[in-house]
C-alpha cells in the first residue's frame, strides 16, 4: 500500500458573505497544499491535528471499519489560522486518502458533508472554483474559466478562530452589499472580464471590514491599484489579503510592484507569490508520485 492524497489551500475566498438570508462564500484556491500519505511502510499516525484526528474517526466509522491498519502522515505548507483553508484542506485530504486506501472513491458532497460536520469549511477540494454554503456544506455554483489571477498573499498578524468568529458573526447591512457583490462577479464571469471579478472581490472585502477589521485595507487596495493591481480579496475570517493582478502580468513587474507594496506597508508580512487555480483532490498512487485529479 502506497498512497498520497494531495488538497489545495486558499487565498482566504474571492467573496463571502449572505444572500437572501443564507451564507455564502467562492472559494480562491492557490498552489498550496496538505498532503496526506498512507503507506504499509509507515507506523503509526503522524501530523494530525483535532480536525483531522475527527475526519479520520468519521472516515473509518462510515466505512465499517475500526481502525487503519497502515501508517498515516500529514504534511501541510499551509499556515495555521490565517484563513487558507488549512483546516478544509487537512479534513478534505484525510477523508479522501482514507477512504482510497480501502478502496473507496469519495466525492466532493460526501467530503463536504463530513466537513461541515466538523467546522465551517472551505470548498477548496471541489473541481474548479465554487460557491457554497459554508455552515451547511450545500453547493451552490460553479466557475469554470475563471483568469489565472496572479496573487501575491500578505498577512496582517495574528490568528483567528473561525469557529468562534463563524459563532460570533450575525446578518447586518453588509449582507445586501454581499449580494451586489455576487451578482458583479457572476457578471464579470460570465463576460470573462477580470476586471468587473477583481472588483467584486474587493468590493467584498471592504465590506467585510464592520466583521473583522484589516488595518489599512482600503490604503493598500487603492495603492495596490496605481502599482496595476486589479483588485484585492482578503480571508474574511482570517488574517490574509490578496493582491490581485493580471494573469499575463510580467514577472518582473510583480517582483517590483510587490516589493512596493511591502515598502509602503511594513506592518504586512508577505507570505508568497501565487495564482488562483482551480480546487479538487488530487492523488498519486505507488511512489511515482504522478499526481492526478480524482474529480475528473
Amino acid at each position: 500500500m502506497e498512497l498520497t492524497v494531495r488538497v489545495p489551500g486558499s487565498c482566504g475566498e474571492l467573496l463571502q458573505g449572505m444572500k437572501a438570508g443564507n451564507p455564502f462564500l467562492v472559494t480562491c484556491p492557490v498552489g498550496s497544499y496538505t498532503t496526506v500519505r498512507i503507506s504499509d511502510t509507515l507506523a503509526g499516525i503522524h501530523g494530525l491535528g483535532r480536525k483531522s484526528l475527527m475526519a479520520l474517526e468519521k472516515t473509518l466509522t462510515s466505512l465499517g471499519k475500526e481502525e487503519l491498519p497502515w501508517g498515516l502522515c500529514l504534511e501541510s505548507s499551509l499556515p495555521r489560522g490565517k484563513g487558507m483553508a488549512s483546516s478544509s484542506a487537512d479534513i478534505a485530504a484525510t477523508v479522501a486518502a482514507v477512504a482510497l486506501a480501502f478502496g473507496y472513491r469519495t466525492y466532493p458532497e460526501e467530503i463536504m458533508r463530513m466537513a461541515a460536520g466538523i467546522e465551517p469549511t472551505d470548498g477548496v477540494f471541489y473541481p474548479q472554483v465554487v460557491c457554497i454554503n459554508h455552515m451547511n456544506g450545500d453547493w451552490l455554483a460553479s466557475y469554470q474559466g475563471l483568469p489565472a489571477f496572479r496573487i501575491s498573499i500578505f498577512d496582517t498578524g495574528g490568528v483567528i478562530d473561525t469557529l468562534s468568529y463563524h459563532e460570533q458573526v450575525k446578518e447586518d447591512g453588509a449582507a445586501n452589499r454581499s449580494a451586489e457583490a455576487l451578482a458583479l462577479f457572476e457578471k464579470g464571469w460570465r463576460a470573462q472580464d477580470e476586471t468587473l471579478i477583481a472588483e467584486a472581490a474587493s468590493m467584498s472585502a471592504c465590506n467585510n471590514q464592520s466583521l473583522l477589521y484589516k488595518d489599512g485595507l482600503e490604503e493598500l487596495l487603492a495603492f495596490a491599484k496605481e502599482r496595476g493591481a486589479l483588485g484585492i480579496n482578503i480571508a474574511h475570517s482570517g488574517t490574509v489579503i490578496g493582491v490581485l493582478w493580471p494573469e499575463r502580468f510580467p514577472d518582473d513587474d510583480l517582483q517590483r510592484e510587490t516589493r512596493a507594496i511591502r515598502c509602503r506597508f511594513p506592518h504586512l508580512s508577505f507570505l508568497m507569490q501565487t495564482r488562483l487555480q482551480g480546487g479538487g483532490v488530487q492523488v498519486a498512487e505507488g511512489k511515482q508520485q504522478e499526481f492526478v485529479e480524482l474529480f475528473r
